[in-house]
């Protein structure tokens, strides 16, 4: 398995997206938010995506020369119009104006409409952590999840994000959540699908009849299972709300997807930033008590510490940065082949 160290395959992947036609501060945008999902493991959502995005920039299905433009602005309110920009792009512009926005009003909501796939929440969400404020995004998706009792796709993986600010000095944010509303994020499959694994794990997907599946194959031709049955199908659609409804986007079988071609993708976000401080000066300290009297809980027999949401990102990220990220040997062919359509050769190992 190829190991790549994290400079080098962020700078290869800019060079690879500025020969695709992607301007230089865009392409390197989008290749940091790759790279940062790859050093934290979330490997789904990370650089295995490079190709499909080279895919649709090269048919069209993605105008990567577009930054969209503001629908309305009301007081601490926003709709973007992304334009079919690149995913990343929107998402950089919408989160700086919820920052903005929360800023002058403590709070601050930015609705975006007809976007691309931005890569992992997380990395928006921490972007407005990092100014100083409690940041939550929300994402619809292809439809590819059946709703609950249905056997036809009709939300995406739809996922719920949220980052708190941490104290200055702290070196790591000290806890986020980045969850899809199904049992796993989709390009988990799209990755086990990518290099040829023959299983997932029981509770993943249901084949194309609605019949749970454990296989990659039928599970790739299928649909993903909601988390915890109805209750991930009634979030799944609480974020269609608050993304498709609330922008005026596409909603559920209106969106396309990053592996459809010939169709614009057309996903809905919502940015909110919180300005914590203006309610609680303590905030910071308060979660640093939060998050420690949890961790003093006894662990469960078979478990050496409790966990909470993001250590294992940053346990991940720390072993990467200095050991190099893994790259699979499937998504190693599609990167190189993709990169090869556009005159780069593979980055170094």
């Amino acid at each position: 398995m190829p190991i790549v160290f994290a400079p080098e395959l962020r700078d290869w992947s800019t060079r690879v997206l500025v020969a695709a036609g992607v301007a230089a501060e865009h392409a390197a945008l989008v290749a940091d938010s790759l790279v940062a999902a790859s050093l934290r493991g979330v490997d789904s959502h990370a650089i295995h995506l490079l190709p499909s995005y080279l895919e649709q920039i090269e048919v069209g299905d993605v105008d990567a020369s577009q930054t969209g433009g503001i629908v309305s602005e009301s007081a601490a309110t926003m709709v973007y119009d992304g334009r079919n920009g690149l995913g990343q792009v929107v998402a950089n512009i919408c989160a700086g104006h919820a920052i903005r926005l929360a800023s002058e009003y403590g709070i601050g909501i930015v609705s975006a409409r007809e976007s691309n796939h931005f890569g992992a929440a997380a990395y928006w969400a921490m972007k407005m952590a990092a100014s100083g404020q409690m940041g939550l995004v929300f994402c619809n998706a292809s439809p590819i999840v059946a709703p609950w009792q249905g056997r036809e796709g009709r939300f995406g993986t739809n996922p719920i994000c949220m980052a708190v600010p941490w104290r200055e000095g702290l070196a790591n944010e000290p806890w986020l959540l980045d969850m899809a509303t199904t049992t796993v994020a989709a390009n988990k499959i799209f990755k086990s699908h990518v290099n040829k694994e023959s299983s997932i794990p029981a509770g993943w997907a249901m084949d194309k009849d609605g019949v749970p599946t454990t296989d990659t194959e039928a599970a790739y031709a299928g649909l993903l299972m909601p988390l915890g049955g109805y209750k991930g199908s009634g979030l799944a659609m609480m974020v269609e709300i608050l993304c498709g409804a609330l922008s005026g986007g596409a909603m559920s079988t209106e969106l396309g997807g990053l592996r459809t071609r010939g169709k614009r993708f057309r996903t809905s976000q919502l940015y909110m930033a919180i300005d914590v401080r203006r309610m609680q000066p303590e905030f910071s300290e308060r979660i640093d008590w939060l998050i420690g009297h949890v961790k003093s809980a006894k662990p469960a027999v078979g478990y050496d510490e409790v966990l909470v949401a993001n250590e294992p990102e940053l346990r991940t990220r720390r072993k990467r940065l200095a050991e190099g990220i893994p790259i699979p040997d499937g998504t190693w062919e599609a990167l190189v082949k993709g990169a090869a359509k556009v005159g780069v050769g593979e980055p170094q190992q």
